[in-house]
């Protein structure tokens, strides 16, 4: 075999790979948005097929000799060949340490779950879903120990979402987080609260609503041939390749800015997919490159671009051209301040920045306590409703608005959670040093957001997977990731809003 002979066979594979991912990527989106209700048996059969034929090319024999012929010659490939090399085989690790039968079982068993807890949720029947999230967390579990055996079986599940991540680290990681959002929380919740009641007592029509989600895409400057929007159940973003991207979001009509986020928090998403290098399309390391970088895109547009005082400042007007009725005589500052209204809430998808991370939290412990055995899947509303009331101060009413509020577990992505609270954190620090060299909020008033998109592509996006998130980062921020960025953020946020 030559490098050129082994190169040619590689890229053939994974191609192949590719070609089937985007046919069961393709499957799954159309189960979540528009595919009816029994349609879920046919899809499952059809994906255990298709991804036993994913499992059967990427621990093939052919693509392995490639691969370790091309890793066994590095100095013969450019720095983004073997970097693929990298990724691909500790990609193929994993896989190749799964039992085929229950690596494609596994498939069929999400594609379930999927259908079975959108039910669920609707009817508010946690014990429907709760044989199949009891399957799942002990399928990553048993997962988790074919490929590292000698490791603590979540700390490998972290790292599967976020390379390095362990449980010391995350529990320091909030930690730091608490000392001083806790204190903070307790001097806002002792302020007189901000008024959101003209957000709240109003219908906004959901035509009109997705008249305003086409206008948020243009205002964040995703290009609609490329990306578009669907609706389901709980708003997610899925990228076939960067001139195929779909966002979702869900409208309700008494509550214009929850999908407002939404679009807004998966516009962000979309941006990062949609601007991955060209060199990379097609490969391995084409897209985001991990949960919390791609969380840090999200949250990044969701709040320190969309609920800055800029943004409202811009926004406003044009809401109120669309919702003349139940926005007249709204102010920026009262707008300003009911987006940003701090208090404990049920919602993770709907929490102010303060509380967010608690909501995370909640799900992080929760996930360790299962990962170690000292739960059982029907603890979980119990447990839930423990630490919302710990942590929050809420009473949790119901099933569908506790433990069956979050898609992520039905999808198999336990271990996942941690991300969103990071990501916030390493967007902190984004902006930090992007205001070094840019005029943040002139460029958000002036409803040209290119400088701020610039500089996301220049220091995140182009770069897909090349580099581990870590290196990525202190690549673009010049320094190692620092929460304090985070919590000094929210300290002159909140206090300027709330006087304290």
């Amino acid at each position: 075999m030559t490098t050129t002979e082994a190169l040619s066979t590689y890229r053939e594979k994974i191609s192949q790979l590719h070609a089937l991912n985007h046919a069961m990527g393709a499957l799954s989106y159309d189960g979540s948005t528009a595919a009816p209700v029994e349609a879920a048996e046919g899809r499952g059969k059809t994906l255990s097929y298709l991804s036993n034929c994913s499992y059967e090319i990427e621990t093939s024999k052919e693509l392995a000799e490639a691969a370790d012929w091309l890793n066994a010659h590095k100095d013969e490939l450019t720095p983004q060949d073997r970097r693929e090399i990298e990724v691909f085989l500790r990609q193929k690790e994993y896989t190749a340490s799964i039992p085929q039968e229950e690596y494609v079982a596994y498939t069929e068993l999400l594609n379930t779950a999927d259908a079975v807890w959108h039910q669920a949720k609707q009817d508010n029947d946690f014990p429907a879903f709760a044989p199949l999230v009891k399957e799942i967390f002990e399928t990553n579990r048993r997962f988790a120990r074919y490929y590292k055996p000698d490791q603590d079986p979540y700390d490998t599940q972290l790292g599967l979402f976020e390379r390095g991540l362990t449980q010391e680290k995350t529990d320091a990681f909030f930690e730091a987080l608490k000392a001083r959002i806790v204190p903070l929380l307790k001097k806002v919740m002792a302020k007189p609260q901000v008024d959101d009641s003209f957000l709240r007592d109003k219908t906004f029509p959901v035509e009109i609503q997705r008249k305003f989600s086409d206008l948020l895409m243009e205002l964040i400057r995703i290009d609609r041939n490329r990306c578009s929007i669907g609706e389901t159940e709980h708003p997610f973003t899925t990228s076939f390749n960067k001139k195929d991207v779909r966002i979702t979001t869900h409208y309700f009509d008494d509550n214009v800015i929850s999908s407002m986020y939404s679009v807004i928090h998966e516009g962000g998403h979309a941006l990062y997919e949609l601007h991955s290098g060209d060199e990379l399309e097609g490969t391995v390391l084409s897209g985001g490159v991990s949960t919390s970088i791609h969380e840090s895109q999200s949250r990044f547009m969701e709040n320190y671009v969309g609920r800055s005082r800029a943004f409202i400042e811009l926004i406003l007007p044009k809401m109120q051209a669309l919702f003349p009725e139940q926005l007249a005589g709204i102010t920026v500052e009262q707008m300003y301040r009911a987006v940003n209204k701090a208090e404990p809430s049920l919602i993770r998808t709907e929490a102010d920045e303060l509380t967010y991370a608690l909501h995370i939290l909640v799900r992080y412990e929760i996930e360790k306590e299962f990962f170690a055995g000292n739960i059982t899947a029907e603890d979980l509303p119990r447990v839930w409703n423990e630490k919302y009331r710990a942590y929050l101060g809420v009473e949790v009413p119901d099933d569908r608005r506790g433990v069956l509020q979050d898609s992520h577990w039905s999808g198999g992505a336990v271990g996942y959670f941690p991300s969103y609270a990071l990501g916030s954190a390493y967007g902190a620090q984004m902006l930090a040093k992007m205001r070094q060299t840019v005029d943040v909020e002139a460029a958000i008033r002036s409803g040209d957001l290119s400088p701020i998109n610039d500089w996301l592509e220049d220091h995140v996006w182009r770069w897909g997977g090349l580099y581990d998130p870590v290196e990525l980062l202190e690549r673009a921020v010049g320094e190692a990731f620092d929460p304090k960025y985070f919590t000094d953020y929210l300290e002159e946020k909140f206090g300027a809003i709330y006087g304290c």
